[in-house]
């Protein structure tokens, strides 16, 4: 398979699958709170972020994992 198939598959799947990570702006929009209650999340280890150059990315599996264990939390 050439590199330029595998460029053009990947930029039509691109388009109907989510993201993989977010900007800290995104996932407080996702999340519908502030970016210091984000960095609070952050810091105290309970959503964890990947770097990348000076930029500090999210998995949406991390959110996915946070809002599990806040369901957890809540139904005990």
């Amino acid at each position: 398979m050439e590199v330029s198939s595998i460029t053009q598959s990947n930029s039509q799947d691109d388009q109907t699958k989510e993201p993989l990570v977010l900007s800290v702006a995104e996932a407080c929009l996702v999340l519908r709170i502030s970016k210091a209650s984000l960095y609070q999340l952050i810091n105290s280890r309970q959503l964890e972020t990947i770097r990348i150059g000076r930029r500090r990315l999210i998995p949406v599996a991390a959110i996915k994992h946070l809002l599990g264990q806040l369901a957890r939390e809540d139904i005990a």
